[in-house]
């Protein structure tokens, strides 16, 4: 065991290892099954197990609900609502890919099951796919006004899609120069009765970033207040300008007595932001700030949390970084409100620049002790120079060996959206498996790699550990050791009682300059009231019988 899992602190993390469905279920990759005789013990035993399932799932314990579910399954396979209330669980897990293959098993039993399963290709971002099951539930239900009205609103979403790789395709200028033509033409200056706090300028009349702005800026947003569209584009602008300077893969070498926070998914929970900054510290001389993608979407003030972040990237570029997450994508925005919440705050040229801004975010960071390790360990996988170094990055591996820390350096990634496959997508969607080898991705999109590939992944590229986030742990066993995901990987998620609903706690790892990491969780705090453009609707939730 390396000492990854072996951690300075005692506290027990909320977070302890991905949420990957228990080795007692069935596998994942759900076979088509032959309807049988059931027997009436079976199906008794079978519903009643359902009542503990649904029970299990109105208590959001949903990973206990697909774990019941499944063994209502395997007693009576003929029962639709079995399969379509595991779909509906798996669905609450954000394992859409899980979801889908109960969809597809579900529809040799139901055919109306087609809508459940269009509503999972809409939460990975395939609408196309999701158009053609909506037609077929439309044959067999026409006058089903909820499907009429949702199959136009996905070929219309569909529409817009082509209409924006077309104006792409034809070189529609970047969101960054034309935000800059118009501030050039006068045409986005601060309001006058604007009464917030104020960006300081330079003799030459340059906008500057300041603590006593960022701190104005905070108190302006709990008042429930939005700042002058000139001013959020000047911190995008101003963010930007570090970004582009930095490979995929960024280098932080932490000197003498320096420290670095990693932090987890926020998901525009602005408050526990606040929270969580207040442990931390704020970036400074000596302690650095990495945050590890998916800032936005989920909660209500992602706009509030992105423009935070990217003022202290402004101010202090070489001790805040911030990772890109699988979140930070045009089709995730589009899907789970950051789209509209941006639009609806700042306007449709104020989202065009974020979604181009989101292109430039480094992949990854390659966390660097400079001091030899404080407790050695034999089994410790070291740098070439014989220091600890962790590679943090928001989803994980690939789905295939041999991928070097240049490899991930040199990929283009400005002006380009992670899609489906290739590295870009593994690295900010991938998730870690219990078993050797690789296998099928439970969200969709990626893959799912094991222990093996983690650890042949590590000793060719010298690194100690992975860090990465990405997902949430909704109960976490008292006696799971801190943190801990395998032998060569730690999972850090920081958004607490996770869109108000999972009850986790969050959390943050620190590293010292020895590579020594420290762990800290820490609760949800009051908030006002989400508002419900925020949230994601739909899913399979409805389906619940």
């Amino acid at each position: 065991m390396s000492d990854i899992s072996s951690p300075s602190s005692s506290t027990t993390s909320p977070l302890a290892s991905p949420s990957t469905t228990p080795s007692s279920l069935p596998s994942p990759e759900i076979q088509s099954l032959t309807l049988k005789d059931v027997s009436d013990e079976d199906r008794q035993e079978a519903a009643k197990l359902k009542v503990e399932a649904n029970k299990a799932f109105a208590g959001r314990n949903f990973s206990e609900a697909v774990r019941i579910y499944s063994e209502a399954i395997e007693l009576n396979p003929t029962d639709a609502t079995y399969w379509c209330n595991r779909a509906a669980a798996r669905t609450k897990l954000e394992e859409y890919g899980f979801a889908l293959s109960d969809a597809c098993e579900l529809l040799r039993l139901q055919t109306t099951s087609r809508r459940g399963r269009a509503t999972c290709y809409l939460q990975i971002a395939k609408p196309q796919l999701a158009i053609a099951d909506f037609k077929k539930v439309m044959a067999l239900e026409p006058k089903n006004d909820t499907v009429k009205s949702q199959l136009t609103a996905t070929q219309k979403l569909v529409r817009k899609i082509e209409f924006e790789k077309a104006i792409e395709m034809e070189g529609e200028k970047s969101p960054i120069e034309r935000c800059q033509e118009i501030i050039a033409e006068g045409g986005c200056d601060v309001e006058k009765s604007y009464a917030g706090p104020q960006l300081q300028t330079t003799e030459d009349g340059k906008y500057v970033m300041t603590e006593d702005f960022i701190k104005g800026m905070i108190e302006w947003f709990k008042a429930g207040k939005n700042l002058p569209r000139r001013y959020v584009w000047e911190i995008v602008l101003g963010a930007h300008t570090h970004f582009v300077a930095e490979e995929s893969l960024v280098n932080l070498d932490l000197e003498e007595g320096m420290t670095c926070d990693v932090i987890g998914d926020v998901h525009g929970q602005f408050y526990d932001l606040l929270n969580l900054y207040s442990l931390t510290g704020t970036p400074s001389e000596k302690h650095c700030l990495l945050m590890n993608g998916d800032l936005v979407d989920r909660g209500s003030w992602s706009i509030e949390v992105i423009l935070t972040a990217f003022s202290y990237k402004w101010l202090y570029p070489n001790r805040m970084y911030i990772n890109r997450g699988n979140h930070e994508a045009k089709d995730m925005n589009r899907t789970y409100g950051f789209e509209g919440e941006a639009k609806h705050k700042h306007g449709e040229q104020t989202y065009k620049l974020f979604a181009h801004v989101f292109t430039t975010l480094p992949l990854s960071t390659l966390v660097c002790a400079t001091k030899p390790p404080a407790t050695p360990s034999p089994r410790a996988i070291l740098s070439p120079e014989g220091r600890k170094r962790y590679f943090v990055v928001h989803g994980g591996l690939f789905s295939k060996d041999g991928v070097t820390l240049d490899d991930i350096r040199k990929i283009k990634r400005v002006g380009c959206q992670p899609g489906q496959e290739g590295l870009m997508c593994e690295l900010l969607w991938t998730d870690p498996q219990e078993t050797p080898g690789r296998g099928p991705s439970k969200r969709g999109v990626g893959i799912a790699f094991g222990p093996d590939v983690t650890k042949r992944w590590c000793t060719l590229n010298g690194v100690t550990g992975i860090i990465r986030s990405h997902e949430v742990r909704e109960i976490v066993p008292s006696d799971l050791a801190p943190f801990e995901i395998t032998e060569l990987g730690l999972q850090v998620f920081s958004a607490p009682n996770y869109v108000d609903q999972v009850g986790n706690k969050g959390a943050f790892i620190r590293i010292d300059s020895s590579g020594e990491q420290q762990y800290t969780q820490f609760d949800a705090k009051p908030h006002p009231p989400m508002k419900p453009m925020a949230y994601a609707q739909g899913g399979l939730a409805s389906l619940m019988m």
